[in-house]
């Protein structure tokens, strides 16, 4: 399809119609643009490859064929012109008018960033992410909607040109023109440009769908709208005849149309009624019925083709009366019935001809509609229809500049052409941060268009921003200060504050880790495993614990006091252990002296079990005689510095026992700690470690954990941990016993409490 002049009685698309009722410009200042234009054009070549004056030419005409004021096609040599000037805008100006100085401007820059934009070597997700930015590039400058109509214009002219030369079309380009502009031009009304848009793009993605469509309609675009224009004109004259005014008109599909309901609903060609299809407008919802009873009076309709959108209209608010009949030659056609106001609403509504066109109705490959861009554009043409006639007024008055772009959002490139979307006033910092937030923190200076400039200069649209970066380091405080400009963005404010809340995080925890290190230090305990430590104290891992304490939030003190458990009371296993060193103090074997004292109550303190010949020492408790720790036993050490004149020497009674011990001799309890890889039959073989040497388990504690808790571990798997108490005369046999255990399977470590 080919969009041609527009036929007598046509009337342009309603919003090129208003530029077209405010044009005060005859013919003669097309001549004259174009006599200005030729001599800079006529030897060049457009970077698609076409001659820049024969483009010019396309495009004035192309303008002509949707109604466009005069002014604007001069505006299209004038455009051209402008990349061959010194300095176009300036020239421009002085011999056509600031109107159309802001008109070049305004186009060249956009121009300038589609084109970049193609260039951008993206990924496939991003290439998707690109061309959603250059919509709202495209919509950004439609206030001034002469800038619009000029890019609409000419990406037809350059469709058709390659259509025209055979030349291969780039497929960034056809990619854009099928979903940037065509939608735009469908969202403006502009039926002529959307369709052909439509259609050369597919025909340059798809060739062999295209060519497949096309040989199976059977029958040419022209001789398909003859068809239509015969049955248009019959139900006119029928209507006519029952009394009821109503206007019918033809809708020839394009065949993009035809493919696209054919893929979104998984139609076959045959059954895609609406190639030949008419719309009849009438005055009443009671004339619409009025028609459908006619029209099903004069023709057959097809089962199931019947929708009733007046009765339920669509979720966006469309109503139409839907058929689908075998019309007078014996083909099918479908027929939309419906009120004027209906048809204003479907055709110029806020947003229901782009939801239904665009999305689909009954879901075009479950395309939605929905979304922030959308609306923007929806608002976008109310701002133009209503504010249009006052700015063509203002800028032929010598006011303001014919049109602003959204103030909403600027778009500048990186130095590989993606775009970045950012907000007005925004600076290199925001656009580091809008690029990665690494990027942000590391930002150090800025190019902009290959000019080094402070990092608080704003940016404008259609500028090249490329960051000088340190290897490594953090945003600066000055960035958060307001009346210094480095920061525009919320978001990169709070990308700021988050870098700085994160190293004030970490200085506190390393404070805070200094200080329990210390703490174990001076406990003697610093094996201990920290993050075992931070678990006991109820916190989820080390890092939780240090915070708080280096915040002051949390005493050491309750680490002391874990580290420091208070004399235990008397139980059963200390009278057991008395009863088995009793006469100690008159000398018993294996019993225990107290240098220089007699008859003294001693206990075995359970915190650290002392055993024969382990070096020990005492200590005299309030009440329970003396307490006898070993003298390498953390808790002594404490005890030792909280209260020195209490600690007293002790010994071994009767001399220090060999390996061997005669029946009946005391024996000690002794722990036993043992970390493994769980495993069946682990406990088992352990326990036959110590039944063949002999020694009696008192108790056993086993406990597993699973991978992943948060007791530390060397291996892979559950890890067990046993706690063995034994009962010996002579410590010096967990020697072997121990070395024996570390070479049971799975074993990993075996020690002495």
């Amino acid at each position: 399809m080919k969009t041609g002049l527009m036929p007598d009685g046509a009337t342009a698309a309603p919003i090129v119609a208003l530029l077209d009722a405010s044009a005060a410009h005859s013919h003669a200042e097309i001549a004259r643009a174009r006599a200005f234009a030729e001599p800079l054009l006529a030897a060049e070549t457009l970077d698609t490859g076409e001659n820049a004056l024969d483009h010019a030419d396309g495009v004035s005409a192309i303008l002509l064929a949707i109604g466009a004021a005069q002014e604007l096609r001069a505006a299209a040599y004038l455009v051209y012109a402008a990349d061959f000037l010194t300095k176009p805008e300036e020239v421009v100006a002085k011999a056509f008018g600031d109107s159309h100085a802001s008109l070049v401007t305004h186009t060249r820059k956009l121009v300038q960033m589609q084109r970049a934009a193609r260039a951008a070597k993206v990924s496939t997700d991003q290439r998707a992410e690109q061309t959603e930015r250059v919509r709202k590039m495209l919509l950004a400058f439609s206030r001034d909607l002469r800038v619009v109509l000029l890019r609409l214009a000419s990406r037809l002219q350059t469709l058709r040109w390659y259509a025209a030369s055979k030349t291969a079309c780039p497929p960034e380009l056809a990619a854009e023109s099928q979903a940037v502009f065509a939608p735009l031009a469908n969202r403006l009304g502009i039926w002529q440009i959307k369709w052909e848009l439509e259609d050369l793009a597919f025909r340059f993605r798809e060739p062999d769908a295209y060519k497949a469509l096309a040989k199976g309609l059977q029958e040419k675009r022209v001789e398909r709208e003859l068809h239509i224009e015969a049955a248009r004109a019959a139900l006119q004259t029928d209507l006519q005849a029952q009394g009821i005014e109503a206007e019918v008109q033809g809708r020839p599909k394009h065949l993009y149309s035809i493919h696209k309901k054919m893929q979104g609903k998984a139609l076959a060609l045959d059954r895609v009624f609406d190639l030949r299809a008419l719309r009849v407008i009438v005055a009443s919802v009671a004339d619409c019925y009025a028609v459908l009873a006619r029209l099903h009076e004069l023709y057959t309709p097809v089962p199931g083709e019947f929708d009733d959108y007046i009765a339920k209209p669509k979720p966006n608010g469309y109503q139409s009366l839907h058929t689908v009949v075998v019309g007078p030659d014996g083909r099918v056609m479908e027929v939309q019935i419906r009120t004027r106001d209906m048809h204003e609403h479907a055709e110029h509504g806020v947003a229901a001809h782009w939801a239904y066109k665009e999305a689909g109705a009954r879901g075009y490959a479950g395309v939605s509609a929905a979304g922030e861009f959308e609306e923007q554009v929806a608002r976008a043409r109310k701002a133009v229809l209503n504010q249009l006639l006052a700015w063509e007024r203002d800028a032929v008055q010598g006011g303001e500049e014919g049109g602003q772009a959204f103030d909403e959002r600027i778009y500048v490139f990186t130095p590989q052409a993606t775009i970045v979307e950012l907000t007005p006033g925004a600076t290199p910092v925001d656009f580091a941060y809008a690029v990665h937030t690494d990027l942000g923190h590391r930002c150090r200076g800025a190019r902009i268009d290959g000019q080094m400039l402070p990092l608080n200069t704003p940016l404008r649209s259609g500028q090249t921003v490329e960051i000088v970066a340190a290897r490594e380091g953090g945003p600066s405080l000055d960035w958060l200060n307001p009346e210094l400009g480095y920061l525009q963005s919320q978001r990169s404010r709070a990308k700021v504050r988050a870098w700085f809340n994160a190293l004030q995080q970490a200085q506190t925890i390393a404070k805070g880790r200094e200080l329990v290190e210390k703490l174990l230090q001076r406990e003697g305990r610093t094996a201990l495993k920290l993050d075992e430590l931070a678990s006991r104290l109820g916190f989820k891992g080390a890092d939780a614990l240090f915070e708080v304490v280096g915040k002051d939030e949390y005493s050491l003190r309750n680490i002391e006091v874990l580290l420091r458990p208070p004399e235990p009371e008397a139980d059963e296993d200390e009278l057991l252990a008395q009863r088995h060193t009793r006469g100690a103090s008159t000398g018993a074997r294996g019993g225990v002296l107290v240098v220089g004292i007699d008859s003294l109550l001693t206990t075995l303190s359970r915190c650290c079990r002392p055993a024969p010949p382990d070096a020990i020492q005492g200590f005299v408790t309030r009440g329970k005689g003396v307490a006898i720790h070993r003298s390498d036993c953390s808790n002594l050490a404490e005890m030792r510095r909280r209260a020195p004149e209490r600690v007293i020497a002790v010994t071994w009674g009767g001399g220090e026992p060999g390996p061997q011990t005669g029946k009946g001799a005391p024996v000690y309890p002794v722990d036993v700690l043992v970390e493994a890889s769980d495993r069946q039959g682990l406990l088992r073989d352990v326990l036959e470690i110590f039944a063949k040497e002999k020694m009696n388990v008192a108790a056993v504690n086993t406990q597993s954990l699973q991978a992943g808790a948060a007791r530390p571990r060397t291996g892979g798997g559950d890890t067990a941990w046993m706690s063995f108490t034994l009962e010996l005369a002579d410590a010096t046999r967990l020697t072997k016993v121990l070395r024996d255990l570390c070479m049971v399977a799975g074993v990993r470590s075996a020690r002495r409490k």
